[in-house]
């Protein structure tokens, strides 16, 4: 077949996307980011970004980011091992590791390249991966390039994890990997229940914590240290990305022999430029930040509680938990859509997800929330939320 049936096929499927309201159409922010946006010239309030703290922006990782770009320059033009590593970049994994309380951490240009470099150095067809099936695109991405066997397990259900424990007894090494914070549900994973049954049955446990790393947890270590079990996991991948100034970066923290061995062998890290300079001194000085104040973290909770709140009261339908990510749960991917569009006109800024994004039939918007947010930003959502609501047929 020819070229052009490539393009036709694909202009075909576009199409078929727009009319189901599939089609992910990006929107223009002409504006840094934080809790008000400028998007299409109106300023807008901004409640889907992973901006948990407020700290995008924020004045003192720019200023320590021009810092780091005056002293180290703005790149590298070189992977880690060659001449990419400088004093900085040691002193930020020392910083990550001391934070989580692990030996030695390894720093990517990502999280999503933390993952896919994490599974294929360490496991082999003797082994075996435990992968909850809610997993985040990185993690199912990372365990498709490794050779290990695959197991999945039911969401967070502890009983089909015993299951594919038993059913992989066989093998050498067993890793359970898990999302700490399942980014469209906002739902804790089972953690102390996971961590017993790898210590019965001699499987290690790893989690992606990109949604929980700098505001769960009394001091901000993650959903492992909220629920009582940092000493327990082996393997914490997470980003500098999200909670932690919202840049790029991503890292991967364990024992001092794994993150050596992930020197040597992780592909990502291997073969991609180092993390550049200025995101390294915005990134130590974010963990100052996390580690010197508790406001933050309590803000961001205190207003997911309100904002909750409100939905729940206003009739809306959602997916039940305690994290500042809320999912307000309508079903159909046209009507997701439809409800954003409407919701941006009346100032506030969110974004309908369908599949594939989250299981068919399940399309919603998902409400992120910030410390940066305000008492009259929530209220100003909550108003527009039940005027569109009504509107749609969504709420009475």
């Amino acid at each position: 077949m020819s070229k052009q049936s490539l393009y036709a096929h694909l202009g075909a499927e576009l199409q078929r996307l727009q009319q189901e309201g599939l089609y992910k159409r990006e929107r223009y922010i002409e504006s840094p980011q934080g809790p008000l946006i400028v998007v299409h010239g109106s300023t807008v309030i901004n409640f889907c970004a992973n901006n948990y703290l407020g700290l995008a922006n924020d004045p003192q990782l720019v200023r320590a980011c021009h810092e780091g770009l005056d002293s180290h320059g703005y790149g590298l033009s070189s992977v880690r091992f060659i001449c990419g590593t400088q004093d900085i970049h040691k002193q930020l994994e020392k910083k990550i590791a001391q934070f989580f309380r692990k030996e030695d951490a390894i720093l990517y240009i990502s999280c999503f390249d933390a993952n896919g470099g994490l599974f294929e150095p360490l496991l082999n067809d003797q082994d075996a991966i435990l992968s909850d099936e809610l997993n985040h695109a990185s993690i199912i991405d990372g365990i498709r390039l490794c050779k290990a066997k695959r197991f999945r397990y039911k969401h967070n259900d502890m009983d089909d994890l015993r299951r594919v424990l038993q059913e992989s007894q066989s093998c050498r090494y067993r890793l359970i990997f898990t999302d700490s914070v399942f980014s469209m549900d906002g739902d804790y994973a089972n953690l102390p229940a996971i961590c017993d049954l790898a210590d019965e049955y001699q499987a290690l446990v790893g989690i992606d914590d990109c949604h929980a790393t700098g505001f769960c947890g009394a001091t901000g270590r993650g959903a492992a240290e909220h629920l009582g079990v940092l000493d327990r996991i082996d393997i914490i991948t997470s980003t500098l990305g999200k909670c932690l100034g919202g840049a790029a970066g991503g890292f991967t923290v364990g024992k001092a022999e794994v993150i050596d061995w992930l020197r040597n062998r992780s592909r990502p890290y291997l073969f991609s430029n180092a993390v550049p300079p200025p995101l390294v001194a915005a990134s130590l000085k974010a963990f100052d930040l996390v580690e010197q104040s508790h406001s933050l973290r309590e803000r961001v909770h205190q207003n997911a509680k309100i904002m909750r709140s409100g939905l729940e009261q206003a009739g809306f339908t959602l997916k039940p938990g305690n994290h500042p990510i809320i999912p307000v749960m309508l079903g159909e991917a046209a009507l997701a859509t439809k409800m954003a569009e409407l919701l941006l006109a009346e100032g506030i800024y969110v974004i309908g997800f369908s599949y594939p994004v989250v299981p068919q039939g399940q399309a919603r918007i998902r409400l992120q929330m910030s410390a940066a947010h305000t008492p009259e930003h929530i209220e100003r959502a909550l108003q527009a939320f039940i005027k569109v609501g009504r509107s749609l047929g969504v709420i009475s």
